[in-house]
């Protein structure tokens, strides 16, 4: 487990702040791929991001199947909140303890393992493709790069390895970022009559969209892997000046949207800006309604060769029966399977909630069963005659 604990010790977060990117981890992951025999490639996605990939041929022909992982992680935030250092990759207790441990440097060290010891069992048919992609904990930059230039052409699946609690998730939510910006009028604090007040609007905004959630939660139902539709206000922002007896101007909201197959992201979008502008103008506000990022909800058919691939190969290596189920966010796999309709199944070591939290942590016993359900799960996917379908 060495080489997890080396990606760990690396402090992959992106923060220009502080001279921070993928670009340690990246040059770790392509000289672990060289070690097999492998030619990595660099695909700069931005300054100091760039996304690594190699590409594996079989003997004779078949599909092609992804292994994918980011190289990024999240802030480690207060280290005083940490029991541990965040980035020092400690062994203790059978678990290796880091920012990124589970979320996920030991994905990453899984499936590089993995596709070695697959290539030194016997010969198989068809290609491995391997990416270790940038950006996948903010705008999923890596991904988009990576099929922009036609990287992810020829691709029939894709395993994305982050952490799920053991589950093999067919499913992922969709997400959809949305910036309102509301426009008043600025006013003294002592005299708000003479203008209009935007963070008044916001407020009555935020009510509205809990509202607006709660139909759409009767609406669509809860899905069996995923839940319910949510609406989430994350961001606040009031204009300038920022001063205690000013009314601004101006004032804005994020809002973090989280959907099922069922919901259709336009029609959302539609009703999200009609209730905000309606409630809006009631307090002689415009506003503006801004799409950041669109990424639709996701879903590979549970009678899939990808999905049963990795089914049988779970059952026959796991000491726990194998089980479906749903990403609660969005993935490279969200990006991957909808911008080109590959299957994609997210199935990765770690627990399924311990990310982006302090002492986050991975069972080492949990990095080699999955590697070894890894190779189980490419041979089955790369030789058998569904794999023709």
């Amino acid at each position: 487990m060495a080489f997890t604990q080396q990606l760990v010790r690396v402090p992959s977060v992106f923060d220009p702040a502080r001279g921070l990117n993928e670009a340690p981890a990246a040059e770790l992951v392509a000289a672990a791929m060289r070690s097999f025999g492998w030619s990595p490639q660099f695909d700069l996605v931005a300054p100091g991001r760039p996304n690594v990939v190699a590409v594996i041929d079989g003997e004779g022909p078949g599909p092609t199947l992804m292994f994918e992982g980011h190289t990024d992680v999240v802030t480690e935030g207060n280290a005083d909140l940490w029991t541990v250092d965040p980035f020092g990759g400690q062994i203790r207790d059978g678990r290796i303890w880091g920012r990124g441990a589970a979320d996920m440097k030991a994905g990453l060290a899984a499936m590089l393992f993995a596709v070695d010891a697959l290539q030194r069992s016997g010969p198989f048919p068809g290609r491995i493709v391997l990416g270790a992609l940038v950006d996948e904990e903010a705008m999923m930059a890596g991904a988009k790069d990576f099929v922009a230039r036609g990287r992810a052409d020829g691709i029939d699946a894709v395993i994305c390895c982050e952490p799920e609690g053991g589950e093999i998730c067919h499913v992922a939510k969709g997400a959809l970022r949305l910036r309102l910006d509301l426009h008043g009028v600025m006013a003294h604090g002592a005299m708000p009559f003479q203008g209009r007040n935007p963070n008044r609007a916001v407020g009555h905004i935020i009510v509205a969209f809990a509202d607006l959630e709660q139909r759409l939660q009767a609406l669509h139902g809860e899905h069996p892997y995923l839940g319910h539709v949510w609406i989430t206000p994350t961001v606040l922002r009031s204009g300038e000046p920022a001063q205690m007896n000013v009314m601004p101007a101006d004032a804005s909201a994020w809002i973090d949207v989280r959907t099922t197959p069922s919901v259709d992201h336009q029609a959302l979008v539609n009703e999200v800006h009609a209730v905000a502008t309606a409630v809006a103008a009631d307090h002689g506000i415009t506003v503006r309604l801004t799409v950041i990022d669109d990424r639709p909800s996701v879903a590979t058919d549970e009678s899939h060769r990808l999905v049963r691939a990795v089914w049988d190969a779970h059952a026959a290596v796991a000491s726990t029966p194998p089980r479906l189920g749903g990403v609660p966010g969005a993935t490279d796999g969200t990006v991957l399977t909808s911008l080109t309709g590959m299957a994609s199944v997210v199935y990765g070591p770690g627990g399924k909630w311990i990310a982006h939290q302090a002492d986050e942590f991975v069972e080492i016993d949990d990095i080699v069963q999955h590697a070894k359900v890894y190779v189980g799960a490419a041979r089955r996917f790369l030789t058998s005659e569904t794999a023709k379908e």
